[in-house]
């Protein structure tokens, strides 16, 4: 089971109960992060495929830990003018771990957990 999101001008293939690193958003530690725009829905049995979204489907997760990535160091140098410019970036991230899929409010986690739980 697993969904397509889109988040930060990116799109994301994310499954349950896995960690994804995605770009900063303003949301506290521990708090839940529920994400509208997905784009692919797979259940197992049938991809439920938007024309741009697939109406009322949602993915929930949980935000982990705020992180910086590696530092990139931009030189800028003009030959035969005596001229360089040094700039720097360190891209922030967001790592999330995904809790559950929903489809008009609904988990369609419950529906799938009888068939993987083991006796």
């Amino acid at each position: 089971m697993y969904a397509v999101i889109a988040t930060g001008g990116k799109q994301r293939r994310v499954q349950v109960n896995r960690r994804y690193q995605i770009e900063r958003i303003g949301t506290a530690l521990d708090d839940h992060v529920v994400f509208d725009s997905v784009l692919l829905l797979h259940d197992g049995q049938t991809a439920h495929i938007g024309t741009s979204m697939v109406k009322g489907a949602t993915v929930v997760a949980t935000v982990v830990d705020h992180a910086r990535g590696p530092k990139i160091r931009i030189i800028k140098m003009r030959r035969r003018k005596h001229s360089m410019t040094r700039t720097g970036h360190r891209q922030q991230y967001t790592w999330i771990r995904v809790t559950d899929f929903q489809v008009e409010g609904q988990s369609i986690l419950k529906e799938a957990a009888p068939e993987t739980q083991s006796k």
